[in-house]
């Protein structure tokens, strides 16, 4: 009976222990200053529990490390654009497939309910050019004028796009995405009769409190803790709430998610690769190699060679002419979709040959232009455009010089002739390379397998668009690079 008694106590014990360290967690004090958290009696500076950054709709996580970028294959090409060389990425999030029909149509309709009437040449810009399709010598108007929008392409990835739309497109579904996050919660209401032309949701403008929403449930708005609980607020980006933005993967991003080198780790807790990849999946085949019924199954969409884009009916190699759907392959082992061919991905970078022999090793990334928000005398935000988003000006030579770790705003060019490049290059004449110039990586449905090693690289100007290539979207990953479920902490503390 006392050895119950005992348990009893310690248990009472161990729940009020428990209960006191969450209330501390929710509110608590600054160890730094001994000030209290959420506290009215001094100012009531806000520290509320989070449980991590949520994954966003279509994206997947990617743990970061470190690898080999560059080309594992024979340098066919004797470009030698992309030389291998030991790199670190952060972790972050890429979209599981390529970003099909559906999806872009989605974005086409929006911007024609929000600015087709009094800004027609929104929607214009943003039209993918299906005339990509044509060919002197092939017939190829059904794709010309089906492909985008019958439904029976709903799911294949969408083609015709330039970079520039591309990262248009990224930079709207950030907005949709966040706009969805506050009505989900009863934040906010939705008004979609309400919300055109600048009086729409963007992620920037609300936080500046230059888009006045909706007003939702009244239950569910945040509370000011300054004001004691007496008044409500909106969304901080510091309440954890808000998703960073979508974007394009940069080319190391890309790479690494490509080669998915995670499935060659065989033991978990040693940093060990026990086989070099040369395309998304193991060894030099490009059908499935173990036994059951995908034994023998292409791995991929490519073209096999002159004229072979499909095989022989009815069983047709790939199953897919020209694209295929985005999940028609089996994922690598991150679990994404079509890193080798069906059709190449724009990546963020500006192209250079010699990136790879000047290029940072943590983050590598080449097309920088930095920018910051465009104030008045006064220091406050200016007033949002006609399009509803917020002003960004060009940081100034002389406010770049005056720092130490970059000394000009435009860094596209940054040891590589700079300024002096496009004349060197001499565009137009003897060199297609230019500050416009994009890379694209992946290979596609009309591509010979070399280019379906994730290690080459080519380019295409940011303003034009083909019929082989499409994208995906990433995001930044914020806190825990393993996830939620591996807080960032004391690592030896048991």
């Amino acid at each position: 009976m006392k050895k119950l008694i005992v348990i009893l106590a310690l248990g009472s014990l161990i729940l009020g222990l428990s209960s006191c360290s969450k209330g501390k967690k929710s509110g608590g004090t600054s160890s730094m200053t001994g000030w209290g958290y959420n506290d009215t009696k001094n100012g009531g500076f806000e520290n509320h529990e989070y449980a991590g950054q949520a994954t966003g709709p279509g994206l997947l996580l990617i743990a970061g490390g470190t690898f080999v970028m560059g080309q594992k294959d024979q340098d066919v090409m004797s470009d030698w654009n992309n030389v291998p060389r030991r790199i670190t990425v952060p972790s972050f999030y890429i979209d599981e497939t390529e970003v099909a029909n559906i999806h872009y149509r989605e974005y086409l309709w929006w911007l024609n309910r929000v600015f087709g009437e009094s800004f027609p040449q929104v929607v214009a810009k943003a039209l993918p050019d299906t005339n990509v399709w044509r060919d002197e010598l092939a017939y190829n108007e059904p794709y010309v004028e089906y492909y985008l929008r019958h439904p029976s392409f709903n799911n294949y990835p969408v083609v015709g796009v330039s970079w520039l739309q591309a990262t248009d497109y990224a930079k709207w579904r950030s907005d949709r995405v966040n706009e969805n996050i506050l009505s989900q919660k009863g934040i906010i209401k939705l008004a979609p009769d309400a919300d055109v032309d600048e009086n729409n949701f963007t992620t920037q403008t609300y936080l500046a409190g230059q888009y006045e929403p909706t007003q939702g449930d009244a239950k569910k708005q945040l509370l000011d803790v300054k004001s004691g609980g007496k008044a409500t607020r909106p969304v901080r980006f510091e309440d954890g709430i808000l998703l960073p933005d979508y974007r394009l993967p940069t080319e190391a991003e890309w790479e690494y998610a490509a080669y998915a080198n995670i499935g060659n780790q065989p033991y978990k807790d040693e940093e060990r690769i026990t086989e070099q990849k040369i395309y998304p999946w193991n060894g030099h085949s490009m059908r499935y190699p173990k036994s059951g019924k995908l034994q023998g199954k292409m791995l991929s969409n490519y073209k096999r060679g002159r004229g072979d884009l499909m095989g022989i009916a009815p069983n047709t190699n790939d199953n897919a002419s020209p694209t295929s759907e985005v999940k028609s392959f089996y994922p690598n082992d991150f679990g994404v979709y079509n890193m080798a061919g069906n059709v190449n991905e724009w990546v963020m970078d500006v192209y250079r040959p010699m990136t790879s022999v000047d290029a940072n090793d943590f983050n590598t990334f080449r097309g920088n232009i930095f920018k910051t928000k465009l104030r008045g005398e006064d220091g406050e935000l200016a007033e949002k455009d006609s399009l509803g988003r917020i002003n960004y000006r060009g940081v100034t030579e002389e406010e770049a010089a005056a720092r130490r770790n970059y000394r000009s705003a435009d860094v596209r060019n940054y040891s590589d002739m700079d300024k002096s490049s496009n004349a060197e290059y001499n565009y137009g004449r003897s060199s297609l390379i230019n500050d416009m110039a994009r890379v694209y990586k992946g290979g596609s449905w009309k591509d010979r397998v070399y280019w379906l090693s994730p290690g080459t690289r080519r380019f295409y100007q940011e303003t034009e668009a083909s019929d082989d290539i499409g994208f995906r979207c990433a995001m930044d990953r914020l806190g825990s690079p393993q996830g939620n479920k591996f807080p960032v902490g004391n690592r030896f503390k048991k």
